[in-house]
């Protein structure tokens, strides 16, 4: 019997298609660096100071108005990735 950790998840992407690619709940749809990758990550990332951080970075460039329409992570995706495993515990 095994048990799964919460961890980031890339969303797969249909390009053939406009309709969003559904999160589940307690996640939530993040975008990512210079081409805007799609993340799905756990909501309880949210309280981590080191996450709360780019939320701040975010707050700055963008305000309120995400160019994607969801939360706009203003920062490369390596750095992105690294915080998030950190996170995650791996």
């Amino acid at each position: 019997m095994g048990f799964r950790l919460p961890s980031i998840r890339r969303a797969s992407a249909n390009h053939g298609s406009s309709k969003a690619v559904e999160v589940p709940k307690g996640y939530l749809a993040v975008y990512v660096g210079e081409e805007m990758k799609r993340f799905v990550i756990p909501i309880s990332y949210l309280i981590h100071p080191s996450f709360q951080e780019l939320l701040s970075q975010a707050e700055e460039e963008f305000g309120y108005d995400h160019p994607m329409g969801g939360l706009t992570i203003p920062c490369s995706e390596d750095v992105f990735q690294n915080i998030t495993s950190q996170l995650s515990g791996h």
